[in-house]
This record gives C-alpha cells, sequence and structure tokens, in this order.
C-alpha cells in the first residue's frame, strides 16, 4: 500500500506541476505600442549613470533618454551577412536593426524574417552600443547621439567587408570603432582611441544591451526569459519583474557575458576573456515604459601622448544554436556560452539528450524519428530495473491479503509491532515495497530533460514529423472538437482546455493499455484512482509540445510491449514452479 500510495503521489505531483504551468502560471502582457517618448534626463551622479561608473560620474554614458528616436534622420549602414541582415545607424554607432536569415515568423518559407533587434522608433526597440566613459566630465567621448564618419561611404558590412568607423572629438582624442562580421551572428568590435593632446588620457570601454517592455514567450514552458549572464564562470539570471524592484545590481567578474535570452534568441556583449569587468543589470522608467538594460564596463585604459590604446568585445545577435554556441565558447572564448540555453536543473541530462537526439537527426533524417529513437534507447537502458520493478509488484500483490491480515490484527493497537511484522514478511518473501518506485523517481528527471530539450532548442523550432505534425515544437494542431478537420470549423479559444489533438488522445489510450497490463493495487480505491491518472495526464500534457507526446505515446507503447514480456515470462515460472 505505501509502494502505490507513493506512485500516486508522485504522479500527482507531476500532473500538478505541468497543469500549473499550463493554465494557472501568469503570463506576461503584451508590449505596449505607444511610441516611444523621451524622458528628462537624470543627473550626473554616481550611480545613475546608464553604464557602470568608475569613482566619479562618468561623461558621455547613454542614459534612458537615448531611447528616444533621434532627432534628424539617421545615416545607416547596411549588413549583408550569410545569416543576418539590416544595417548599423552611424549616430552612436549603434547596432539596431538586425533580423536573421534562416528564421522566419511562421512555418511559412515566405514569411517575414525573424527580427531581433529594432531601432528607436519602432513599437520594441531593442539595440546593442559600445563606446567609452571617463572620470573627467571635461573629455569630450562619443555618445549615444555622435555622428560617426564611415571610412568608406559606400561599403556594406559583410563577412569579408568590415566596417571602420571615425570620430575626432576635437581635443586630440581620435576614436576608431571597426566591426568585423562572421558567417553566423557574432560581430567583433575593435574600439581604439589615438592621443594625439599633450595629456594621459584614462577611459574605460563599455558595451550594453537595451530593450524596452517585458518579453517573454506565451509558450508553456519552465525557462528563464530576460537578463543573464556569465560572470566567473557561473550563470546569473534576473527576471524582469525582479530587475524592476531592484533597479540595479552589479558584479565583479574577470570575463564574462551579458545580455539578454529570449525563447529562441540572444543578444549578448563580452569583451576580451581575460578583462576584468563589472557586469550591471539596471532598470528605469522611460517615459512610462519599462527600460531594461544589461551592460559591462571594462578595465581602464590610459593612452599617454602620442600612443594608440585598442579593446576588442564581441556582440552576439542571433539564433540559440548549441553548436554554434559551443564553438563561440572557444573561439574568440565567450565563457561557458552554451549557458544561453536555459537546460534547467538536469543540464548533466538536458545537454547530452540532445546531442544524441542530434546525432539521431543526422542519421534518420526527422526529429521525430530521433525522438523515437532515443525513447527506445531509454527504454532497452531501463528494461533491467522495470523488470525488477515488476517482479516486486508481483510480489506484493501476493502478499496483499497477509498485509491485509497484519492491519486487521494490530488495528488501535501497536503499530511498531505491526511494521516489525510488516518487515519481517517483506524480508522473508523478499519483497522491497520501494523498488516500485525506481522506475517512476528515474523517469520524472528523464521526461523532464526531454522536455527542456524539446522546449528550448531552437533545433526543434518548425522541425516537421509525418502526417499533420509540422512543428515539434508546437502543440498538435488538431482537435476532437472538430473531429480533426473533418468538421469546417475551428474551436473557439474558450474550449482550449478540452481541445484534445489525435497525438494526446493516442497517449492516453496507450497510458490506459499500459496500466492494464500492470499488477493491479489490492484497494479499489487506488485502482480507480490509477485508471484516472491517464485522463488527467492526458488533459495536462494537450497543450506541450507534440514532440514531448510523441515520446511519451511511444514510451508507453514500449512499455506495453514490455509489460507483456514480462508478463508471459511472469507465467511461464509460476507454471514451472507449479509443477
Amino acid at each position: 500500500m505505501d509502494n502505490r500510495n507513493t506512485v500516486i503521489a508522485i504522479a500527482l505531483s507531476l500532473a500538478i506541476l505541468l497543469g500549473w504551468e499550463t493554465f494557472f502560471a501568469p503570463k506576461a502582457p503584451p508590449p505596449s505600442e505607444a511610441p516611444v517618448t523621451a524622458p528628462a534626463a537624470p543627473p550626473a551622479t554616481p550611480g545613475t549613470a546608464d553604464v557602470a561608473a568608475p569613482v566619479a560620474a562618468p561623461a558621455g554614458a547613454p542614459t534612458a533618454a537615448d531611447t528616444a528616436a533621434p532627432a534628424v534622420a539617421e545615416k545607416r549602414v547596411r549588413v549583408m551577412t550569410r545569416e543576418a541582415h539590416g544595417s548599423v545607424s552611424l549616430t552612436g554607432g549603434r547596432f539596431d536593426d538586425i533580423t536573421l536569415v534562416s528564421y522566419r515568423e511562421t512555418l511559412d518559407p515566405k514569411s517575414p524574417e525573424i527580427v531581433l533587434l529594432s531601432p528607436a522608433n519602432t513599437p520594441k526597440p531593442y539595440h546593442a552600443e559600445w563606446g567609452w566613459i571617463s572620470a573627467d566630465s571635461s573629455v569630450a567621448l562619443p555618445g549615444p547621439g555622435t555622428t560617426w564618419t564611415q571610412t568608406s561611404p559606400e561599403a556594406v558590412l559583410t563577412e569579408t567587408a568590415p566596417l571602420v568607423l571615425t570620430w575626432d572629438n576635437g581635443q586630440g582624442l581620435v576614436f576608431t570603432r571597426t566591426v568585423r562580421a562572421d558567417k553566423e551572428y557574432l560581430f567583433t568590435v575593435e574600439q581604439t582611441v589615438r592621443n594625439t593632446g599633450d595629456k594621459a588620457v584614462t577611459l574605460y570601454p563599455y558595451a550594453l544591451v537595451a530593450r524596452l517592455d517585458m518579453h517573454q514567450s506565451k509558450d508553456l514552458g519552465f525557462m528563464h526569459e530576460g537578463p543573464l549572464g556569465v560572470f566567473d564562470r557561473t550563470l546569473k539570471e534576473i527576471s524582469y519583474k525582479d530587475l524592476k524592484k531592484k533597479g540595479l545590481e552589479t558584479i565583479e567578474s574577470s570575463g564574462g557575458w551579458i545580455g539578454f535570452t529570449d525563447k529562441y534568441w540572444l543578444a549578448a556583449v563580452s569583451f576580451d576573456p581575460a578583462m576584468k569587468i563589472t557586469g550591471s543589470y539596471k532598470y528605469n522608467d522611460a517615459g512610462g515604459r519599462d527600460r531594461f538594460q544589461t551592460d559591462l564596463r571594462g578595465e581602464p585604459v590610459t593612452a599617454q601622448p602620442g600612443e594608440t590604446q585598442a579593446v576588442t568585445g564581441y556582440l552576439f545577435a542571433g539564433a540559440k544554436e548549441l553548436q554554434l554556441l559551443d564553438e563561440y565558447s572557444t573561439n574568440p572564448g565567450i565563457p561557458r556560452f552554451d549557458l544561453a540555453i536555459d537546460f534547467g536543473w538536469y543540464y548533466f541530462l538536458t545537454k547530452p539528450f540532445f546531442l544524441a537526439l542530434r546525432w539521431l537527426h543526422g542519421v534518420l533524417g526527422n526529429f521525430g524519428l530521433a525522438i523515437i529513437a532515443l525513447s527506445t534507447l531509454i527504454r532497452l537502458l531501463m528494461f533491467p530495473i522495470a523488470n525488477k520493478q515488476f517482479k516486486t509488484m508481483n510480489a506484493m500483490k501476493r502478499l496483499q491479503p497477509e498485509m491485509k491480515r497484519l492491519q486487521e490484527k494490530y488495528a488501535g493497537g501497536d503499530r511498531t509491532k505491526m511494521n516489525q511484522e510488516l518487515m519481517e514478511l517483506y524480508k522473508r518473501e523478499k519483497a522491497n515495497p520501494l523498488a516500485g518506485c525506481l522506475p517512476i523517481i528515474i523517469q520524472i528527471p528523464v521526461f523532464y530533460a526531454l522536455y527542456k530539450v524539446l522546449s528550448v532548442t531552437i533545433e526543434m523550432r518548425h522541425a516537421p514529423f509525418y502526417g499533420w505534425i509540422h512543428d515539434l515544437s508546437a502543440k498538435d494542431p488538431t482537435t476532437v472538437l472538430n473531429l480533426f478537420g473533418l468538421l469546417p470549423f475551428t474551436p473557439p479559444d474558450i474550449l482550449s482546455i478540452v481541445s484534445i489533438g489525435a497525438w494526446p488522445l493516442i497517449m492516453g489510450v496507450t497510458m490506459y493499455l499500459q496500466q492494464k497490463l500492470s499488477p493491479q493495487p489490492a484497494d479499489p480505491m487506488q485502482a480507480k484512482i490509477m485508471m484516472l491518472m491517464p485522463i488527467v495526464i492526458t488533459f495536462v500534457l494537450a497543450p506541450y509540445a507534440a514532440g514531448l507526446v510523441i515520446y511519451w505515446a511511444w514510451s508507453n507503447t514500449l512499455g506495453i510491449l514490455q509489460q507483456w514480456i514480462l508478463l508471459k515470462r511472469t507465467e511461464a515460472a509460476e507454471a514451472k514452479t507449479a509443477t
């Protein structure tokens, strides 16, 4: 009985965990479409600048007002690489217009490219920026309003042609910014300052990513979306809501990166991995809209008269493809860049599962088949444990009459004595009441890890299966309410809770059949509860990724086959013993 209660508790806990996220977890409100207005810039006092300041207030640091659209028409330099389109503004030298070539808004290959970074005068401003700050307010520095000069006016930023910008402050400092793009999503930004004056100048390089409004996916999922970074090889995440409450959080580190993550996309900045940095997460009100910023300030650079100093940094603006993030971790050395993908608590399982799925996809040519193959491998690995569980459950079933007799004998009496006799009974019959829970306990992290893989890895986005499944990362598009498309109407959203697709129904039926083949509990009430579990799980998982439901349905099918084999073995062994 204790064993069965534990099984029920684990199953109900899983159902509640997923059900809460499905039906009750708060969803982020849609971003405001109101135009951005420019609030008054805060006073330049320590702690109010948008870049982590040195001891004194910096000069030239960007402020909340810099999110507003520029007063004059901007000149732009086109960005045309294999994986990124867009432009860089010569006003401030901002990266604020990037779309992703290989990713579309919908399954339609003609739908618009995914927009990642957007200028200030668009509904969803989102940009990255580089520059210098100084403790000496008399030093003129390039800022968000500075108009840079393009050394080659007709040039376009490509994988083979860098963008070179210059600006002279009129005080003996000449600033140059050289931007190089690779074939994927990494931009290398080299900032140089040449001192032609007669005094040494000390400057601090900075890089930032800023956006307006909270941006969180409406999809179901336990994942972090928002500000994040890695400092001293440790991941630091903070939610939009927490940052809004705190206002400011800073971290000292040797090397690291910082930025914003969405479900599939990332914009992040980093300096040379060996540089000591100060990272900051910031929030302020920008004309009634939430403004969030992540930034890095590098260690000071001193340019003596006649000297030129240079600092190299990196901007990643693209899709969170694991193989690519791992490559960037090696070269140029952005530390633990794969942590931009929220692999969750079971990182040690989730990442290997994804690597296995990717390899199987390469062999089989379809991620759905890869999921089925991985499910089969997991079942085979767990077969010895399942075999032991089946034997234990059968042994416990044979002991039910004796256990009931002991419970009646000591009803209202000495429970310690009853437990002692129960333990002797288990020992004598070689039955372990906890052994039946082990496969379920193991399956929970396995299930969660695979769920994370399907939910957060972009490789699953728009990955097709066979039949009506065109996106394994989305819910089954069919519904029983219109007989899976046979009736010409689309059920309203208000009926989504009962809008069960074909694959969730297949999963529920296979789960029911698997339970029918399992040894049934002696307690009629427990037996009824266990028979209700397939119905509960079907409703809970119906809105989840089709790939996850297919995994569970196939796993149940393998479980049915496994139970049938074990049942035949047990019957054969009992028949042999009887003769």
